[in-house]
């Protein structure tokens, strides 16, 4: 004996008129399938059940004992197949069984065994009797579509697909390919305007009995057939011809991945889905003990009359799903190797690197962070260390400073830095360090370079090194900065790039210290502090002079009038070391021993 429609009540009014019949399209996991049955049937609603021909006979046998009571009807079983119209005539069967059993039966869900009701059956029927004409299905014009997974959208109306997508798939794409190249285009029936969408739909009576009846129905049937995937367009299509009303959005939620499978939700889902205010879920993983147990929950009545929540549902699924595809920017993985290029952002967050500040200012690192609270390193890409803040022998993510583990992929070493650094890390290069990542830092548009060209000159000052020894590493110091500022200078660079000369920053030191302040703490309330001191720029003419005497011209230094008028100022007191010409600066010192 079926249970009576359970009655429900709408802004204090009973209505009952909302008679529901669910048609269970089930293959594989009969035992939850019959469970979820049952939830609709104690819920009111008259259910029918189609179960694949392929289940086994003991499966079938073990649903019906189940269901014993339930008043649950069985449907002819045939063998279905995705992607076939074995699944749209099981679906039609079922209605017509569906409908003629039960002439009170107003509105039909159609669902799987792996749909799991989130909320009442009584809910769904008040929801349903505030849109009494209305039937819920996706249906998009083909035209408009841009989503569909697997990218046929029109061509599976007008193809032909002989060959299955899953179990022959070159074959499939081969005669698709073959039918484009020949123009093969397969007529679409007068009247007919194809749409697609979800599979799963809630119908009217009125309309399903259209559809059923459709005087045209063995033609729409043959036409059909040799459609790609007519589950997700016969009902879409031609409920458009019968239908007053539609409402043109599934009450199931259902979502497919990039590779055109079927979202499935499991236990840690069960929050998500709690505050969704959806209907129906699908799929449902069959070892989600946790979501079979906690629902169908009713929803708080102050909530009981809201819409499903299915788009903001489906946004954060998008979201997920694109983090899956992509990563997020700035970390690598094996199963998403970066190509040149195409990354999904290179780095994590911005960064600054502070070019040639640290030979032009004094205390650098310390001055930085004391004033704006950043993490500042020294030079990590150097060539004898790796310089972390503070010393440290483990950097942020656990990185070694090994010079010969970060060498083995510099790459990673600096992505993954940045990535395990606290907001806006900096770190000082020069062109001592090791130049690997030139070229993936200037086109990385969350690096924001500071650079002091020349200022590589001011720690050989001081070196007490032969003359020779100076004037062999000033040029290679020299060629590697000039390879620097061309790539700096590429119209490839997205990175933001702020210059200064030695001549301008020794002229303006403010200016390159506030721009650092601001570039590390862009938000403002940088410490008021003043610019760290100056490295003794005492004789850097000379050493200028002797290195262009000796055949080496240094570039990038700037206006040699403003280095002279720097030398010549009381606080260098340049004069004080003789004139520049004098004999044992222009001789080179011999190497000893």
């Amino acid at each position: 004996m079926n249970p009576a429609p359970i009655p429900f009540t709408r802004g204090g009014k009973e209505e009952s008129g909302v008679r529901l019949g669910v048609i269970m399209l089930c293959h594989e996991n009969l035992g939850l399938a019959a469970r979820m049955a049952r939830i609709w049937s104690d819920g009111g609603a008259q259910v029918i059940m189609h179960v694949d021909a392929k289940a086994s006979d003991d499966a079938v046998e073990g649903v019906k004992k189940a269901l014993d009571g339930t008043g649950t009807l069985y449907a002819p079983r045939r063998s279905c197949t995705w992607g076939t119209f074995s699944l749209v005539a099981a679906t039609l069967d079922a209605a017509a069984q569906l409908l003629e059993a039960h002439p009170d039966v107003t509105h039909v869900f159609l669902a799987s065994g792996a749909c799991l009701p989130l909320r009442p059956v009584d809910e769904l029927r008040r929801f349903l009797a505030s849109y009494p004409e209305a039937d819920f299905i996706e249906s998009v014009s083909v035209r408009d579509v841009g989503w569909t997974v697997g990218g046929l959208n029109e061509e599976r109306f007008t193809l032909h697909f002989p060959f299955s997508f899953r179990r022959h798939r070159k074959l499939f794409d081969r005669y698709v390919r073959l039918q484009r190249r020949l123009g093969v285009a397969r007529p679409i029936p007068q009247g007919v305007k194809p749409h697609i969408g979800s599979q799963w739909w809630c119908l009217t009576r009125a309309t399903l009995e259209g559809v059923l009846n459709d005087p045209r129905r063995a033609e729409f049937d043959r036409y059909f057939r040799r459609v790609w995937i007519p589950d997700e367009s016969y009902f879409q299509t031609l409920v458009r011809r019968h239908s007053v009303h539609v409402e043109s959005r599934s009450l199931t939620l259902a979502k497919f991945d990039a590779q055109g499978k079927p979202y499935v939700f499991y236990d840690d889902h069960l929050a998500l889905l709690g505050n969704s205010r959806i209907f129906v879920a699908r799929k449902i993983w069959p070892g989600a003990s946790g979501l079979y147990d906690a629902f169908p929950r009713r929803t708080d009545l102050l909530d009981a009359d809201e819409e499903p929540d299915t788009e903001r549902i489906e946004a954060l699924l998008d979201r997920a799903a694109a983090r899956r595809r992509l990563g997020r920017p700035g970390l690598y993985m094996q199963s998403r190797f970066p190509r040149k290029d195409a990354e999904n952002g290179k780095t994590a967050q911005p960064y600054a690197v502070l070019y040639g500040a640290g030979d032009l200012f004094l205390g650098l690192r310390e001055a930085a962070t004391q004033a704006t609270g950043r993490t500042v390193h020294g030079q990590v890409f150097g060539r004898q260390e790796v310089e972390f803040a503070g010393g440290a022998s483990i950097g942020p993510g656990a990185l070694s400073a090994h010079v010969g583990l970060r060498n083995l992929d510099p790459q990673g070493f600096l992505t993954s830095l940045i990535r395990s650094s606290d907001p806006m890390p900096a770190f000082l290069y020069s062109p001592r360090d090791r130049q690997y990542l030139n070229w993936f830092m200037a086109t990385d548009p969350n690096a924001q370079f500071l650079v002091v060209t020349g200022a590589w000159i001011l720690p050989l000052i001081h070196s007490d090194m032969p003359f020779d020894d100076v004037r062999r590493i000033a040029a290679k110091l020299q060629r590697a900065e000039v390879r620097f500022l061309d790539i700096l200078d590429s119209v490839w660079v997205k990175a933001r790039v702020r210059r200064w000369t030695l001549a301008e920053a020794l002229a303006q030191p403010d200016e390159v210290w506030s721009e650092i302040c601001m570039t590390l703490l862009p938000e403002g309330g940088a410490a008021s502090l003043p610019a760290p001191p100056l490295r003794d720029i005492t004789g850097v003419l000379r050493l200028v002079r002797a290195l262009r005497n000796a055949g080496l011209r240094p570039r990038k230094m700037g206006d040699p009038r403003v280095l002279r008028a720097l030398a010549a100022s009381p606080l260098v007191q340049e004069a004080a070391d003789g004139p520049a010409d004098t004999k044992d600066i222009a001789a080179p010192r011999q190497r000893t021993g």
